[in-house]
């Protein structure tokens, strides 16, 4: 069978039932719905994976608070050893990890290694951070008084991952938050379970016997079992989810009723705007990447393509040549560029919105067919002609269709560009520096990331990651997103002899 040799690395034989259920330093029985998982090349059953029922549950988020009561009085730089030898242990296994994505996923080889090298570099970063989580001292307007400002740990951490980053984004997360004395409760996505039972088995051999034991733990199971049972948990006191808007809408109302706390990076509606003065030649790979890498199933995939009107009509034809140079298949295959979709509903979901499109008035420019591929779920790259007012233009599509959009200005093009409920990821191709910097400027691109000669995909670990509007205003990753798993707390020392209130208050017993 086709990738027997990639399971085997991980224990896993093909078409065995296995537990997607893991707390307290081991995986567990489990009683839940049982999840079939499929190679999307062929279509072929991978594995069975079992996952947890309400009671599994209640058990796993009870042992990753038990945890927690340890965890959090170790101190950060001792936390940060254990997230060095994860870091470490990701490195060994990269290959069979980037392997084991491409054939869960779908995801070309390269992209699979580069999903790993991330979490391994989120793991360079946490350590670091592990020595270097401030607070603050403020001065105090009382005589004989010290203001401090401290961080501690939240508790446990709900991780809700997606199955486009199925070890990346919940990595992000998981290094964090244990630095910072966190534990993990990470219900994946249940198209990619065995991606994060390996991860698991990873966890444990690092773990298990130190001080660290059970800091992680893993519920495999259903959005309307599992997913709502974190949600509503008030042992999990935050949740970093990952997906559509709509998730996010969920997420929100759920924790708002219960005053938890949330990190959300959720849909992108993502736009690259090429202007006259551009280098199209710097445009065409990163518009083409950003459209085609990872089957246009990335948050920050390309969805939208705003050209100034002088130069459209070359650059299309530029990207549509482009286009037919890339060879779709086997994400194994290190000569392929684009695999397949993540399931049967992806492919659908792609058919139906070029249907709704061309019933709007867009008009096909390449692509737009489900290819028959061994019992894959493949299909073409599509490029297609929209204005901005086609309503469809504001949805996002995870699928490989990228609208083509003319425009007459820079203004017009941060207008549309804006006009969208998403504010994830963009970019701009200029070599005018005043347009450049109006871009990144307060009136320019409103995402939470806006590029300049460079396009949507492609984040650095280093900078924090995430997006406004409906994309959820999180950030996950680099620079000061650490404080996202911390809670605040503001003391005040008073090491005279007199009690003095603020603000001048008098108040004599």
């Amino acid at each position: 069978m086709r990738g027997e040799a990639i399971l085997a690395r991980f224990g896993i034989a093909p078409g065995a039932t296995v537990s997607g259920v893991a707390y307290g330093g081991r995986f567990a029985a489990a009683g839940g719905a049982v999840t079939e998982t499929y190679d999307p090349t062929t279509g072929a059953l991978l594995a069975r994976v079992t996952g947890a029922s309400k009671d599994d549950y209640d058990k796993a988020a009870s042992a990753a608070r038990d945890a927690f009561l340890r965890w959090r009085a170790a101190p950060a730089p001792v936390r940060g050893e254990f997230v060095r030898r994860l870091g470490e242990a990701f490195r060994a296994r990269k290959e069979d990890l980037a392997q084991l994505i491409s054939l869960e996923n779908g995801k070309i080889l390269t992209e699979g290694r580069g999903e790993i090298q991330e979490v391994i570099d989120i793991c360079d970063l946490a350590v670091g951070q592990s020595r270097q989580l401030f607070g603050r001292v403020i001065v105090s307007e009382r005589r004989e008084h010290r203001v401090l400002e401290q961080w501690h740990p939240m508790g446990v951490l709900g991780i809700i991952s997606a199955f486009n980053f199925p070890a990346a984004v919940p990595g992000w997360g998981w290094a964090l938050a244990l630095v910072c004395g966190d534990t993990i409760l990470w219900k994946p996505s249940s198209l990619t379970p065995l991606v994060s039972i390996a991860c698991q088995q990873i966890f444990h051999d690092v773990t298990n016997g130190t001080e660290a034991e059970g800091v992680f733990a893993l519920v495999v199971g259903e959005g309307r079992t599992v997913g709502q049972t974190m949600l509503d948990d008030r042992r999990v006191p935050l949740i970093q989810a990952t997906g559509s808007c709509d998730l996010g809408e969920r997420v929100t109302a759920a924790l708002g009723k219960r005053g938890g706390k949330s990190i959300l990076e959720l849909g992108g509606n993502n736009a690259v705007v090429v202007l006259a003065d551009a280098d199209l030649d710097l445009a065409l790979p990163s518009v083409v990447f950003g459209s085609v890498g990872t089957a246009g199933q990335r948050c920050t995939s390309t969805r939208r393509l705003l050209l100034e009107r002088s130069i459209a009509p070359r650059f299309v034809e530029r990207l549509q040549k482009a286009y037919a140079t890339v060879q779709i298949g086997d994400p194994l295959d290190e000569r392929t560029l684009m695999g397949p979709l993540i399931s049967k509903q992806a492919v659908a979901d792609y058919t139906a919105g070029l249907t709704e499109i061309r019933r709007q008035g867009g008009k096909l420019v390449a692509g737009g067919n489900a290819l028959e591929k061994g019992g894959g779920y493949f299909v073409e790259p599509a490029i297609v002609r929209s204005t901005k007012d086609m309503p469809i233009v504001a949805e996002e599509i995870f699928a490989p269709i990228l609208h083509v959009i003319e425009v007459g200005s820079l203004e017009e093009a941060i207008e549309v560009n804006n006009a969208v409920p998403q504010g994830l990821s963009s970019g701009i191709f200029t070599n005018d520096l005043r347009k450049a910097d109006t871009w990144i400027s307060a009136v320019g691109s409103d995402c939470g990331m806006a590029n300049v000669n460079a396009g949507t995909s492609g984040a650095e670990i280093g900078g924090a990651f995430g997006g406004e509007k409906m994309t959820g205003g999180g950030r996950q990753s680099g620079s000061d997103a650490w404080k996202g798993y911390m809670r605040r707390q503001t003391n005040t020392v008073n090491y005279g002899s007199a009690a003095v209130l603020a603000q001048g208050v008098k108040f004599d017993v």
